[in-house]
């Protein structure tokens, strides 16, 4: 602890999240878990369910679709959670629409199969999105749209300035039309690097809209839409705040939503629809793509959970956050087996500047060698450890980390295509394990959880070989 305080002295301005670790998240320690996966899944502070459960208790909530008491206060609390959104991401109604959706995919997929795509549009993504905005590729592609990737660069699987700027100009002298969409994630859910926001504003000059994927970023950054604008940004509320899980959330500039066309219509999209007359005639702004009824009972617990995280300070969690990853970080960089070969290999920034509480990585056993990731989700769980591995719906960082070229990967893409296990596909790509191993922090996080993590690797795997009898079969990749 004094070592770390006296690399970190900061960090004592911080305490108000031990207290709040000791009451609102205390079913951490009573339960004796050791919680590593806020990339995966943030967590719902008492409070938070207390809130859930005190208004449907007190309340009687319908479906918003009619103008009744109980649907007239669902969706009054739908408008308020709204507010509560462009308020909290300082952004205004008249700018910006709230979408609300199952979850980040569904946002992600709205744009991807409405956006106005054809032959004279491209889509240019950074290698290292999620798969859900990955796959809006498959869209771009059916309509014939080009679609253009931005390799990840070096140790720290950053992406160029310049070759984003490169891969945007090809886009430019498309006379009559936009350029196209420009989507990259705002910190990547793999590696933690933090991706510039500026780019936004130098892809709308170059004639791109863009979507911002800050599903990863938001739950410890600030997001400010008045400075920064994305035409769409995606975020996922469980991942922000822990509660409510199946709820999340397209913000769209009203002037880039007006571009889109629904490729069908449902309940609650219309404000007509005629059988005999095969017509129908989509409702404008939010409720044009809000598809059937929305989740009325846990949207107004996205205005508790904004003003929970709004109560706390979202800079004191980054503040947090950051010196802890930096702790974690260079203890790793020190790890040795007694012969001094390093027991770690890290993906990623290897320093705080730039980059989110998310680390990924894996051990090394003395020869040098990768540690099998299930190896390390056995040892993990059986020590209370909730930790991720894989690669976290990432292949765009996995291939780079793990030294994939795309001449290995196109020339068995035919073979790659054929039904088998996931072993199976990294048997044939060459991979010596599933994934890495990733570690990340958030709200509750103190010092303790790191230590608890430090302690088990050095233990673990410090001059050992882990067996590999019994491992579960990958079920992912």
């Amino acid at each position: 602890m004094s070592d770390f305080l006296a690399a970190y002295p900061e960090y004592t301005a911080t305490d108000r999240l031990d207290a709040l670790r000791a009451t609102e998240y205390s079913y951490l320690d009573e339960g004796g878990h050791v919680y590593l996966d806020y990339t995966g899944a943030g967590l719902a502070a008492r409070a938070q369910l207390a809130a859930h459960s005190a208004r449907l208790r007190a309340g009687c909530f319908g479906n918003p679709h009619s103008e009744n008491p109980t649907s007239s206060a669902s969706t009054r609390l739908v408008e308020l959670a709204r507010e509560a959104v462009l308020r909290y991401f300082s952004a205004t109604a008249e700018e910006y629409a709230v979408i609300f959706t199952p979850n980040a995919t569904g946002a992600c997929r709205l744009v991807a199969e409405s956006y106005p795509w054809g032959r004279r549009t491209r889509l240019v993504l950074t290698a290292d999105n999620h798969n859900s905005v990955t796959g809006i590729r498959e869209y771009a592609r059916a309509a014939g749209a080009q679609v253009d990737y931005v390799g990840l660069c070096g140790t720290e699987l950053r992406t160029s300035d310049l070759d984003v700027i490169a891969a945007l100009s090809r886009g430019q002298g498309i006379r009559g039309a936009r350029a196209g969409l420009f989507a990259y994630p705002a910190q990547s859910n793999f590696s933690g690097a933090q991706h510039p926001l500026g780019w936004v504003r130098e892809a709308q000059a170059a004639g791109y809209d863009v979507l911002l994927d800050a599903a990863a970023f938001v739950p410890a950054n600030r997001l400010d839409l008045s400075a920064v604008r994305p035409d769409f940004v995606t975020i996922s509320w469980y991942k922000m705040f822990g509660f409510p899980t199946g709820v999340g959330c397209l913000l769209a500039r009203r002037e880039a939503l007006a571009r889109l066309r629904r490729p069908w219509f449902s309940g609650g999209t219309v404000v007509g629809a005629s059988v005999q007359g095969d017509w129908h005639q989509l409702a404008g702004g939010e409720a044009g793509f809000e598809d059937g009824t929305v989740n009325f009972l846990s949207i107004p617990d996205v205005t508790v959970g904004l003003d929970w995280i709004s109560g706390i300070g979202v800079d004191l969690v980054h503040q947090r956050v950051s010196m802890l990853t930096g702790w974690l970080l260079e203890s790793l960089g020190r790890m040795r087996h007694a012969a001094g070969a390093p027991m770690i290999r890290l993906y990623g920034p290897a320093s705080t500047a730039r980059r989110g509480g998310t680390v990924a990585l894996n051990f090394l056993d003395p020869a040098g060698r990768v540690v099998d990731e299930r190896a390390v989700a056995r040892d993990a769980s059986a020590a209370g450890i909730s930790l991720r591995t894989g690669c976290f719906c990432n292949p765009g960082a996995g291939e780079r980390a793990f030294g994939l070229t795309r001449q290995i990967l196109r020339s068995r893409r035919i073979q790659a295509s054929r039904p088998g296990t996931v072993d199976d596909y990294l048997n044939l790509i060459g991979l010596p394990t599933g994934g890495a191993i990733r570690v990340s922090l958030g709200v509750a996080s103190n010092l303790a959880d790191v230590e608890a993590f430090l302690d088990f690797a050095e233990r673990t795997y410090r001059d050992r070989w882990p067996g590999l009898a019994d491992l579960a079969p990958r079920h992912t990749c």
